[in-house]
C-alpha cells in the first residue's frame, strides 16, 4: 500500500527503515540512515537523501554495495523486488541457450569488473538488455562503476514511486 509523504514522515525510525528497506538491493542500511534525516517534502528529496547516503559511504562500502546486486537472468533466489522486475522483461523464460548466454555474459562482466551488471530492466526489452551487455562489456572500469551507480538511480526511483505517492 502507498504512502504519502506525510505518512511517511510520521513513521517511527523503525517503521520508515522497513517500509524502504528493500529499496536499495539487499541494502537496508540506507533506509535506516534515511531515516534520521527526515522529514523529506518530496519524493525527489527522499531520493536524492538515499543516494547521497551511499555515494558518501567509504569506497569499499560502495563496492560492497554495488556487489549486493543480483545477476540478470540468474536461477538463484533474488530480493521480491529484482525478481518481479526481471519477470517482467521475461529473464525468467529463457529458453536454455538464452540463459546459457546471460550466464557467459554475467561471468565475463563480473570477472572484468568485479560486480554484476546491473541494468535499470524496468520498461525495456531483453534486447535492450543484451545489447548493452554487448556494448558495456567494452567500458572501462571507473566508467562502468560509474554507469551501474546511474542504473541504480533509476532502479531505486522506480522503486520509490511504487510505494510512495506523489
Amino acid at each position: 500500500m502507498k504512502k504519502s509523504m506525510s505518512e511517511l514522515n510520521a513513521l517511527s525510525q523503525e517503521e520508515f527503515a522497513s517500509f524502504l528497506s528493500e529499496v536499495f538491493e539487499n541494502s537496508p542500511w540506507v533506509a535506516e540512515q534515511a531515516a534520521a534525516g527526515r522529514p523529506y517534502e518530496t519524493l525527489d528529496e527522499l531520493h536524492a537523501a538515499m543516494l547521497r547516503i551511499v555515494k558518501e559511504a567509504p569506497n569499499d562500502e560502495e563496492l560492497a554495495f554495488i556487489r549486493r546486486h543480483p545477476n540478470l537472468a540468474t536461477r538463484l533466489s533474488v530480493g521480491e523486488n529484482s525478481a518481479k522486475e526481471q519477470q517482467g522483461v521475461g529473464l525468467d523464460r529463457l529458453t536454455p541457450e538464452e540463459f546459457e548466454w546471460f550466464t557467459r555474459m554475467n561471468d565475463t562482466y563480473m570477472e572484468k569488473f568485479g560486480f554484476p551488471f546491473i541494468f535499470a530492466v524496468r520498461g525495456r526489452t531483453r534486447a535492450d538488455i543484451e545489447e548493452a551487455m554487448k556494448v558495456r562489456i567494452n567500458n572501462a572500469v571507473d566508467e562502468e562503476r560509474a554507469e551501474a551507480i546511474r542504473q541504480i538511480t533509476r532502479i531505486t526511483r522506480l522503486r520509490l514511486d511504487d510505494l510512495i505517492e506523489g
